[in-house]
This record gives structure tokens, C-alpha cells and sequence, in this order.
């Protein structure tokens, strides 16, 4: 199996992606989508802003490694009666059965920053484009102070090291590392704009609770766990995690949680 197929389908990314309605919802009103587009969402996840553009009137198909989000994603779309939308399985790094120049908007929110091979990432997000289209992208920034970008930190001093030539999926975070990979797709310098937005994770329930889902059910942070208690470690990893949710837990009762996190936002606009 894919090893990236592998660890998202380890966990159940759903539960996480419960906390991520709102902003999602938010954002695609930012992007802008509407009636007459068509639009891929590439990592897609559940559809956490696959339906909300789909809502929108957007014709939209989200493409997803993991067959049991796709599944989920599937399941929604049934049951908000949204007939213009479909999920199916699908690499970001070879998009194989997506014809050339297809899609007006091209979306992808924490997806496709974690497939291998970013330049053919790249690559296939431009080919699949319509000339004079767009591309938007949100991925998790490197050194970040906030939530995602610490859990991630975090957990990699637990996890066994990464394979000889992994590249880390926060390379997609740094501005000169998106710079390279569309230009080298392509894509003019002027046509790419990057800049800092906010997503807002959000659950009626404790920040404990809300950790427990990382721990339960998103694969990074299982396979975390499940190294630093191999190594004698568990409790240490637990109680980094905990201080982390606590301190950015916004929210102004104990029994909620509400935690903003940074991301780079990129827009990428093919020329027509």
C-alpha cells in the first residue's frame, strides 16, 4: 500500500474535520465559487469545503488518497441531496484519469502538501487547470507558533525518522519552496500570491476531548503515540500535546474549544 494511503486511512480523519466546518465554510465564500464553475478539490478529505462550494452551486469533484474519507466525503453529499458533487480515490501526484485544462478552480485545503513528489503535485494542479483558471492552496507553515504547525513539530521528535528522501509536507509552507514548484510547472512568478490567513478549529467539547481525537484518529499524531510509548515515552508526548491544546484554547469557557491556527495561503493564476 501507498504509505501515504496508509496513514490517512489509519485513522478517521472525519472526527477532526467535524472542528473545521465553520472556517472551511468561511473560506470558500473567500475564494469565491459559484454556479457555472467547475471545480476539483484535490485532498479533500470529508469535503469540508468541497460541499460548501457544492452549495454554492459549483459543479465539484473532490479527490481524496484515503478511500475511507472518500467513502465519507460520498456519504454528505447523499445526504445534503448535492447531485453536483461527487468524491472519488485519487493521487495528487498523478491525477492520471483527469484530463488537461478541466477545472476553473483548483482546490486544496491541508491535502495535497502531503503527498510525495511536490513538484509533480505542482505540475498536475497546473495541468488540470483551465488556462486563465485558478488555483488555491492552504498548507501548514513550518515553525508556526500555532496549533497545527506545533503538533506536527511535536510529533516528529517522537515518530521513527522519515524515509531516505522524504520530502516534509511543510516545504509546501514556505514561500520560496512554492515559488520553485509552479514556476517550474510553469507558472510566471506575478501569477502566484501567497499570504497568511487563519483557520479556526472549533468543538463543543473540552480541549482534552478535542486531543483525544488527535490521538484517536489522525494518523501522524497516532503514529506518534504509538512510537513514544513503544520508547517509554507516552506520557511525555501526552503532556506536551496538552499544555500545547491549553495554551491556544480561545474559547471562553473550559467546556469549549476554540483554537486559530496560521496557514500560507496560495493563490496560483495559470495564464489564459
Amino acid at each position: 500500500m501507498n504509505p501515504n494511503k496508509a496513514l490517512w486511512e489509519k485513522g478517521d480523519f472525519t472526527q477532526i474535520a467535524a472542528s473545521m466546518r465553520r472556517s472551511g465554510d468561511e473560506l470558500v465564500d473567500r475564494i469565491g465559487t459559484g454556479p457555472g464553475q467547475r471545480v476539483l478539490d484535490l485532498g479533500c478529505g470529508d469535503g469540508t469545503t468541497a460541499l460548501p462550494a457544492a452549495r454554492r452551486g459549483a459543479d465539484v469533484l473532490g479527490v481524496d488518497i484515503a478511500a475511507n474519507l472518500v467513502e465519507a466525503g460520498n456519504r454528505r453529499a447523499v445526504a445534503a441531496g448535492l447531485n453536483n458533487l461527487r468524491f472519488q480515490e485519487g493521487d495528487a501526484s498523478h491525477l492520471d484519469d483527469l484530463g488537461d485544462a478541466q477545472f476553473d478552480l483548483v482546490v486544496s485545503i491541508f491535502g495535497a502538501m502531503f503527498a510525495p513528489r511536490p513538484f509533480d503535485v505542482a505540475e498536475e494542479m497546473v495541468r488540470v487547470t483551465k488556462p486563465g483558471g485558478r488555483i488555491v492552496m492552504g498548507n501548514w507553515i513550518p515553525g508556526d507558533p500555532t496549533l497545527v504547525a506545533q503538533i506536527l513539530k511535536i510529533c516528529s521528535a517522537y515518530a521513527p525518522p522519515p524515509p531516505e528522501g522524504f520530502v516534509s509536507p511543510m516545504t509546501w509552507g514556505v514561500d520560496e519552496h512554492v515559488v520553485e514548484r509552479f514556476t517550474s510547472a510553469g507558472i510566471p512568478g506575478t501569477a502566484i500570491s501567497l499570504e497568511r490567513d487563519t483557520f479556526v478549529f472549533e468543538q463543543p467539547t473540552p480541549t482534552a476531548d478535542f486531543l483525544a481525537n488527535f490521538r484517536s484518529y489522525y494518523g501522524p499524531t497516532m503514529n506518534a503515540y504509538e512510537a513514544a510509548e513503544a520508547d517509554g515515552k507516552g506520557e511525555h508526548l501526552h503532556k506536551e500535546l496538552t499544555d500545547l491544546f491549553a495554551e491556544h484554547n480561545t474559547a471562553t469557557s473550559d467546556a469549549e474549544t476554540r483554537i486559530p491556527a496560521t496557514y500560507l495561503r496560495v493563490t496560483v493564476q495559470p495564464p489564459a
